[in-house]
């Protein structure tokens, strides 16, 4: 009438920690900020495709590429080609992106203090502020950014 349980539960706690992976908190900021970095450059891949050709972008991608190379151990990020269907009205929106990319990247790389990214996000927010001004439907009509 009873048979007993083969398998392991479910619902019970792990038996030992070499049951799941564990990172360190560094490990988890170095995944965190790889992967805004890499957002960044897919943007800045975008914006070097749709706008006139710019040595600013140009240098600013091969920068991220470095840092995003360096942050997963050597491993070289994917790059992105022109998306169809974008046109250059749409590159506002991806200068409002990239600042928003570039502030988290920013934050994550004081939290784990890491100054090359620090200060390469931080440029790439005031590269990207002009344009992403334009842009920003909650700044007031003439003031200043």
């Amino acid at each position: 009438m009873y048979e007993p349980i083969r398998a392991k539960s479910v619902h019970t706690m792990a038996g030992t920690a070499a049951d799941f992976p564990h990172r360190s908190r560094e490990e988890e900021l170095d995944i965190q900020l790889a992967g805004h970095l890499a957002a960044l450059l897919a943007v800045t891949d975008e914006l070097r495709a749709l706008t006139e050709p710019s040595t600013d972008l140009d240098t600013a991608a091969e920068r991220l590429a470095v840092q995003v190379a360096r942050l997963r151990g050597g491993r070289a990020p994917l790059r992105a080609a022109a998306s169809a269907g974008r046109t250059a009205a749409q590159a506002p929106a991806l200068h409002q992106r990239a600042h928003t990319l570039a502030g988290r990247a920013l934050v994550v790389a004081a939290s784990r203090a890491d100054t090359k990214a620090a200060i390469l996000a931080a440029e790439r927010m005031d590269a990207h502020a002009p344009a992403a001004a334009q842009e920003d439907p909650l700044r007031p009509v003439g003031a200043a950014h």
